[in-house]
């Protein structure tokens, strides 16, 4: 597991993002898709240790693909410049909790929690929050979470309460998200070190204590 090779190919194709480009490096290509594969592979070996409902997926089918869809997008680069894999019970994140690696150099990232749920999911969060903030609170204010995690991340909340949500309420502030994500970063020389599989472990671990209060929200 070379990530060093995988940040150097990253870098190089945000500078030349074009199809030529990428056929004539495509060798490069596979080794790092191979290389940042082997790196899921490890990092989903830990995660079942803690979170029983990851037993049993291919780590192969975790990782997103390179390639864009540009159809309805004014950036007509066919690349992103990006890896990132999706770990949770039936597969890539789909309207369900799990834990998200991306990595791009200087901007890479462990996250967790749930991203844009649908509106029946969403509103069954919300009623949890609601119903039940003193689990959420807890969680959200443990030691060890808090030297990890900022809060939730808001980067698509709303700027005024939900429909069926008074203004004044005890928990505006989480009730006004969109999603329910936890994120930190990575610097490039943490993804290279040789205790990068334990420092996502370790996040992810902390993480899963909310992905349980939500599974638990959405049944």
């Amino acid at each position: 597991m070379d990530m060093e090779f995988v940040l150097k190919f990253l870098k190089d194709i945000a500078r030349h993002n074009d199809r030529d480009w990428f056929e004539k490096n495509k060798w490069r290509y596979l080794e790092a898709k191979a290389g940042f594969e082997e790196a899921v592979t490890a990092i989903l070996k830990e995660l079942v240790k803690f979170d029983s409902g990851l037993h049993g997926l291919n780590p192969k089918k975790l990782p997103f693909r390179i390639y864009r869809d540009v159809r309805f997008s004014k950036n007509k680069s066919p690349y992103k410049t990006n890896m990132g894999a999706g770990f949770s019970p039936n597969g890539r994140l789909v309207q369900e909790p799990g834990y998200y690696l991306h990595i791009e150099p200087g901007k890479s990232f462990i996250a967790g929690g749930i991203y844009q749920p649908d509106a029946a999911n969403l509103a069954k969060v919300r009623q949890e929050i609601d119903y039940n903030p003193d689990a959420l609170k807890k969680l959200m204010t443990a030691k060890k979470f808090k030297t990890i995690f900022d809060g939730f991340d808001e980067f698509d909340k709303l700027k005024t309460m939900p429909k069926g949500y008074p203004k004044d309420h005890p928990q505006k502030e989480w009730l006004r998200l969109k999603s329910f994500i936890v994120s930190m970063p990575l610097t490039d020389k943490q993804v290279t070190d040789k205790i990068f599989i334990g420092t996502v472990a370790s996040a992810c671990k902390n993480i899963k204590p909310l992905n349980d209060y939500i599974r638990e929200a959405i049944g």
